[in-house]
């Protein structure tokens, strides 16, 4: 049986609504940390004007395999492998980066190696969205919140949700300019940035 994640099925929807609009005038989607698959067959079926690149670690791209050989349309890729601590990324030709829930699960070198790894795939017009909870200012926007943070630190002290100042710091460093942050249900945020072009 694949595997089954109850958060993307709630938040598939609300995610959906804005990337819609975000990506109108995108072709290719290079999504990172595609994690069951359920984001990237939602979003390929309902996108289908965009080529949709799901990725993962290598332990996770079986299961992601498995759902998008059963579940796939034509316009979602087969997985490839990619960690983002690696400097070297899969040659993958696009215009828009997604990932959802990643960065709070990252350590801080891993978060600094993944706006890197963008800054290089990322070409001119292109933008980057991420989904998931952040702080504001150090504060968190729930309780709710912060107890997810301190049990992420219980399991993994390098894990945690991260201040929006310091990630769209390290966008700035590679050419990404906020262009909107959208409240998502059960206290996300769903962040765009955009490269000039």
């Amino acid at each position: 049986m694949l595997p089954f994640s109850e958060a993307c099925a709630r938040n598939k929807g609300p995610i959906l609504g804005i990337l819609s609009r975000a990506l109108a005038n995108s072709s290719a989607v290079l999504e990172i940390g595609s994690g069951t698959g359920q984001h990237a067959v939602h979003f390929a079926s309902n996108l289908p004007h965009l080529t949709w690149q799901p990725t993962d670690r290598a332990a996770s791209l079986p299961w992601l395999v498995a759902r998008i050989a059963e579940e796939g349309p034509a316009n979602l890729r087969p997985p490839l492998e990619l960690d983002v601590a690696h400097a070297a990324w899969p040659a993958v030709a696009c215009d828009a980066v997604f990932s959802a829930n990643t960065l709070h699960i990252m350590s801080w070198p891993e978060v600094e190696a993944f706006f890197r790894g963008v800054g290089r795939v990322a070409g001119p017009g292109s933008l980057l969205a991420v989904y998931g909870p952040f702080r504001y200012g150090g504060a968190y926007t729930s309780q709710s919140n912060a107890a997810f943070d301190r049990s992420l630190r219980e399991r993994d002290p390098v894990s945690g949700i991260r201040d929006f100042e310091a990630l769209d710091a390290l966008a700035a460093r590679v050419g990404l300019h906020l262009e909107a942050d959208y409240p998502m249900p059960a206290n996300n945020q769903l962040l765009i940035w955009r490269r000039e072009g």
